[in-house]
């Protein structure tokens, strides 16, 4: 058993369970992977794991904060483990494309230089 994984269960108020551990691990493994690839990978470690089970462990996880929900149109929801920021997803249309960088850059004026002197 993952102590790591054991005292951000019991953080958000939620009980220590074979199936979050598996879901965990396996986001752990995998991020942005969808809820398809999750149950298959998390019953290899446990094949009496039931889909339902991981749908309702990443239900839970979500709605603790323990994970996020990634909702790209027109695809399966992809999930992750990375939460609590503001970092950006990018989304293929298409086989075999590859980004290699990519930058976000914000201009603008902060409050002390738009005030008038």
């Amino acid at each position: 058993m993952d102590s790591t994984w054991t005292h951000q269960l019991r953080a958000v108020g939620l009980r220590v369970t074979r199936p979050r551990l598996s879901v965990l691990d396996v986001l752990a493994a995998h991020p942005h992977a969808d809820a398809d690839t999750i149950v298959t990978a998390a019953r290899d470690a446990h094949p009496s794991l039931s889909p339902q089970a991981v749908y309702g462990v990443l239900r839970a996880l979500v709605d603790r904060g323990l994970a996020r929900r990634i909702e790209p149109a027109g695809a399966p929801a992809l999930f992750e483990l990375r939460v609590g920021d503001n970092h950006h997803h990018l989304v293929c249309r298409g086989c075999g494309f590859v980004v290699d960088e990519a930058e976000v850059v914000f201009w603008g004026l902060c409050p002390g230089c738009r005030s008038p002197e």
